[in-house]
């Protein structure tokens, strides 16, 4: 097999294995041993095999067997992790791919024979340099070169546990060494995590995840924060399989029974979710919403003005009163921030600071995922002075993640030294106001440093995922950023306080409409729903084009709170949208009796009578709205229109020439060509026939389409038919 036939049959055995089909899944768990060829592994599957013959057959036989389900949950447990392995050494030997490459060129370049030898480093460094600060002579040459061996170190670590298929007794003693808290090397424990993290999300490994989970009690907030973020993404790759791993869940559950970390795993969720890039209403609207109204009503679509069909204000339009009960919950806060939180990261710095990781920092893996340390060698000269500089301060506060600020130091120092001079120097004033700033940040938000490393580290790995040169080679972490909801994790969560209605108000903040109405069904089913909350569900369903479900959903809003402004609307809007136009014409009437002589409901009004083909009372709240907004060419659009149709020439071709001494649209340009035309008025019809074309970019097929629309109108006006094949043959040769 090569690589591609590898992910290909693993996937497939994975997939019977989640759907139940077991014999299928053992099937291609085989093709995978036998291109192994290992006796070891045929041993295992021929084990599973045989246990799981026996569940068929004490089932077949009708056998009460109560331990039966702990049983196959097993098999499914070890049949999956079988898999993970027999994948991960075909892979080893067959794959070009960057990791695997990796894993084989190790051994033979690591430094260290043994994790003793590397954990004697790193405590020697740090023992040493201790020694060299606690005197008052100057060793700064050792003391760099005790620095430049140790940077060495951290790279080195990296490998070991991001490398390593399984983790040896020495290994899990050298993980439990550099975690205790008597070792101060934060920047090695960092590292740890991120290397076991990655090692993870190459190859499942209940004892590595277990790693992981020791890590989220760590006293230092660094090594805790990274490993909660590490959980995140760890436990959403492999949700599927979670349930039948027992001692995960009671990990989760004890963790989670900590109010802190619940709070940090919510912070996380919601930056995580905040990478994803979002689609814009409006694009929505210009590119689905809007053709499919304009297929419903080509009349309208002609006739009418296009943007009056459906208000883009109209569509948007959330409820106002939903921003005060958020502001009353204390969430409005809470978006606020994180929205803060999003703009300042991955929005902003993501694109200014992409084309500035071609450092040969960057060359080295680890470096990815290394904290921001003044210290490092390769930027410390920046740091020799303890004067208050716009480079310091920039550098110290939370503004950048650790990469962008290895970026920012390394573009600092290629400038010449004047140039550098002038930018520490000059903006001293700034530097001071920056530091005030985050102090006062702090005392205002008491979890503020969880949240920023948290924030950091996460922007870290976005940007590691999405720009390193060897990204294609990985798989991307932040495909699971939407559905950070639906696993195993979250459903724990939901367990201990309101993390579903903030996360699904995160969700509907931030348009994330499929992944807001998945909580906020469950939410209906938890709690008495309110009108709000079937108001909002309406809106989602809106957005998301499921009418029919929209409608439902504010009607339960409307009984429960009759006659709200809003919810009528809403409802006319669906009802028009789903082409009752009947209904619609009857929530837009009721609309302005709650709230008459709105504009944008007396437009609606007026469209739906053209809908559904009373015109002449259309005319009547065209020309009501025509007194209350006087200048409006929408309105003219549709009076001169419905004045036509109806054989009101006169009154047609008095509103169409307001139009054409404004701004004429193609349709304006139709509609004074038939109605010159019914005036016996051939040469002018054709020249506005002529310039109806024009904007259509000289489209005829376009042209004729709206043209052949309009036969049964220029008929009732008394346009002969046996005349129409004659100016349309007239109009090409003018044209």
């Amino acid at each position: 097999m090569n690589s591609s036939q590898i992910h290909i049959t693993f996937k497939s055995a994975i997939h019977f294995l989640a759907m139940g089909q077991v014999k299928s899944a053992y099937e291609k768990t085989k093709s995978l041993v036998n291109e192994l060829q290992v006796g070891e592994y045929s041993d295992r599957l021929e084990n599973l095999q045989q246990n799981y013959n026996f569940i068929l057959q004490y089932f077949v036989a009708g056998v009460e067997d109560p331990q039966r389900k702990l049983v196959y949950n097993k098999l499914i447990s070890k049949l999956f992790v079988l898999n993970s392995e027999l994948r991960e050494e075909l892979l080893y030997r067959n794959s070009t791919n960057y990791e695997y490459t990796q894993k084989r060129y190790y051994p033979h370049t690591k430094r260290y024979n043994s994790e003793n030898e590397l954990m004697n480093a790193f405590k020697y460094y740090h023992n040493q340099t201790s020694l060299f600060r606690d005197t008052h002579e100057n060793h700064e040459v050792e003391l760099k070169h005790l620095r430049s061996n140790y940077e060495t170190l951290l790279p080195e670590l990296f490998r070991l546990f991001w490398l390593t298929t399984a983790y040896n007794s020495e290994q899990k003693e050298f993980y439990n060494q550099l975690l205790e808290k008597k070792h101060l090397g934060w920047l090695e424990k960092s590292i740890l995590i991120s290397a076991i993290m990655l090692n993870l999300w190459r190859m499942f490994d209940e004892s590595k995840l277990m790693l992981l989970f020791d890590a989220c009690q760590s006293d230092n907030q660094q090594v805790k924060q990274r490993a909660l973020v590490g959980l995140c993404f760890v436990l959403a790759k492999y949700n599927r399989f979670l349930p039948f791993f027992p001692s995960i869940r009671n990990r989760l559950v004890l963790l989670t029974d900590d109010n802190h970390i619940v709070e940090n795993f919510q912070n996380i969720i919601i930056q995580i979710i905040a990478t994803a890039e979002t689609e814009k209403i409006t694009k929505k609207m210009q590119e689905e919403i809007l053709p499919e109204v304009m297929k419903m009503s080509p009349m309208l679509k002609d006739k009418m003005d296009p943007e009056s069909l459906i208000n883009s204000e109209e569509w948007n339009e959330e409820n106002p009163e939903w921003q005060e009960l958020l502001e009353k919950s204390g969430i409005s806060d809470k978006l606020k921030e994180l929205s803060e939180m999003q703009l300042e990261g991955a929005d902003v710095y993501m694109s200014t600071f992409s084309q500035l990781k071609n450092f040969s920092f960057f060359s080295e893996i680890a470096n990815w995922f290394l904290p921001f340390e003044v210290q490092y060698s390769g930027v410390n000269e920046l740091f020799k002075t303890d004067d208050k500089t716009l480079i310091s301060a920039f550098v110290g506060n939370n503004i950048m993640c650790n990469s962008d600020k290895y970026s920012f130091c390394f573009s600092i120092l290629q400038m010449p030294e004047s140039q550098r001079e002038m930018l520490t120097h000059s903006f001293k004033m700034e530097a001071e106001q920056l530091d005030e700033m985050s102090k006062d940040e702090a005392i205002l938000t008491p979890d503020l440093v969880s949240k920023n490393i948290s924030k950091q580290y996460i922007q870290d790995l976005f940007r590691f995922f999405k720009l390193n040169p060897q990204r294609a080679d990985f798989s991307d972490m932040f495909t699971f950023s939407l559905f950070m909801h639906r696993s195993f994790l979250f459903n724990i969560l939901t367990n201990n306080g309101d993390i579903k209605s903030k996360i699904a108000e995160y969700y509907f903040a931030k348009n994330h409409y499929i992944q807001a109405l998945e909580l906020f069904e469950e939410i209906q089913l938890e709690i008495t729903p309110t009108a709000a909350l079937y108001q909002k569900i309406g809106y989602m369903y809106q957005q998301t084009s499921q009418f029919a479900k929209a409608l439902e959903a504010y009607s339960k809003a409307d009984f429960i709170q009759p006659d709200d402004i809003w919810t009528v609307r809403k409802i006319a809007l669906c009802y028009r949208l789903s082409g009752d136009f009947e209904k619609a014409l009857e929530y837009y009437q009721h609309a302005d009796f709650l709230k008459p002589n709105q504009s944008q409901i007396l437009m609606q009004i007026g469209h739906c009578f053209v809908e559904v083909l009373k015109f002449k009372e259309a005319l009547n709240i065209y020309f009501k709205l025509d007194a209350l907004e006087d200048g409006n060419v929408k309105v003219w659009r549709a009076i001169s229109w419905c004045s036509f149709v109806t054989g009101n020439i006169k009154q047609a071709d008095y509103y169409v020439n307001k139009l054409i001494e404004t701004e004429p649209n193609s349709f304006d340009f139709l509609n004074a060509g038939h109605i010159a035309w019914s005036q016996h008025k051939t040469i002018e019809a054709i020249e506005f026939y002529r310039q109806s074309l024009s904007l259509r970019k000289d489209n005829w097929k376009l042209f004729l389409e709206s043209f052949n629309d309009d036969k049964t109108y220029l008929i009732a006006n008394g346009i002969d038919a046996s005349e129409i094949p004659l100016m349309l043959d007239a109009l090409v040769l003018e044209n």
